[in-house]
């Protein structure tokens, strides 16, 4: 691995109705040591308080990921889409050549916690999509987000995949990225890798030819990203 990234080195937001965590440089936190692994530029944990959430803003020409943690999101669009998003389902809006949306916490009495994910898009200016699913582990590593929608996962617009990895304690994964780049980001749980221990938001990249044996402590559960080098 040439690149870690623990939870507690991560930058922070402090809204009041919004906690935020950011793996790489978002908004008003700046590091250039931290600025993305290869197209995948955003990674915030969001706990968002009760009926409160993202007023209305626009976006381009990015694909944007929001995996649910608990709670609920609810979300709105001006393409038409209005969704609420439970905990486990994944969520892709392609912002393309524009879009206004509105994403807020669907529970007025229980807060919710979620992965913001940002992602490069290969093609600049396509119309703006949205999906969304609920996708179920028939697998240690589940496709969730891949290029072309394989194994009824949701598409995007990079050649990029994104993953979840469950594991139970003791059980261990050999994740490799031949050709490509990977980041791994772990949810709950935690993880041996090499002489590391990786636990709830650590996270670290692999580059190419690189591979790791991890060796779940407890119950695991975490993003794999196969990212184009």
């Amino acid at each position: 691995m040439h690149y870690i990234r623990k939870a507690d080195e991560r930058g922070q937001a402090n809204l009041g109705w919004l906690q935020s965590k950011h793996s790489f440089s978002f908004g008003r936190y700046l590091d250039p040591k931290h600025m993305g692994v290869s197209t995948l530029r955003v990674i915030n944990e969001d706990i968002v308080s009760p009926g409160q959430g993202f007023g209305t803003h626009g976006h381009r020409d990015m694909e944007i990921i929001s995996y649910v943690i608990s709670g609920a999101l609810k979300h709105k669009d001006s393409t038409g889409n209005e969704y609420i998003v439970p905990a486990g389902d994944i969520q892709r809006m392609s912002a393309g050549s524009g879009i206004m949306h509105s994403e807020y916490n669907a529970s007025n009495s229980a807060a919710a916690h979620f992965l913001q994910i940002w992602i490069q898009p290969k093609l600049r200016g396509i119309t703006p999509s949205y999906q969304q699913k609920s996708i179920i582990q028939t697998a240690p590593l589940t496709p969730l987000v891949t290029p072309n929608g394989e194994q009824g996962s949701v598409s995007i617009n990079q050649d990029a995949s994104l993953y979840r990895l469950q594991l139970t304690a003791g059980q261990t994964y050999n994740l490799q990225t031949s050709n490509r780049k990977g980041y791994f980001h772990v949810i709950s749980g935690s993880a041996d890798a090499n002489t590391d221990t990786f636990s709830s938001g650590d996270a670290f990249a692999l580059s190419f030819d690189q591979q790791v044996t991890l060796t779940a402590k407890d119950q695991l559960e975490a993003l794999w990203f196969d990212l184009p080098a």
